[in-house]
């Protein structure tokens, strides 16, 4: 039982992590691009993230991050058994 609530609480933080990046990239994206004006209404608007992602062309942080991870794990198996992070990385002690 502890181990199924330890293996869920850790891919929530993940996907919590993963949801705080977004928010955070979001924000910056608004801050540069600043509000957009409706000229019907006379007034500003936020943009919507989609409406963000649009304007920036640029890939998100998640995947940026996801792909540079996946770089690193294979360069590391590329490396040979005598090295420590090898071990780390396929879980052998010694």
């Amino acid at each position: 039982m502890n181990i199924i609530y330890l293996k869920n609480s850790q891919s929530s933080n993940k996907y919590g992590k993963e949801r705080q990046l977004r928010v955070f990239e979001n924000r910056v994206l608004r801050r540069i691009f600043g509000p957009k004006r409706v000229e019907v209404k006379r007034e500003w608007i936020k943009l919507h993230n989609e409406e963000l992602n649009d304007l920036c062309c640029s890939p998100n942080i998640v995947g940026v991050i996801k792909s540079r991870r996946m770089r690193w794990a294979g360069y590391v198996a590329c490396m040979g058994e005598s090295r420590g992070i090898f071990r780390v990385l396929v879980g052998k002690s010694e």
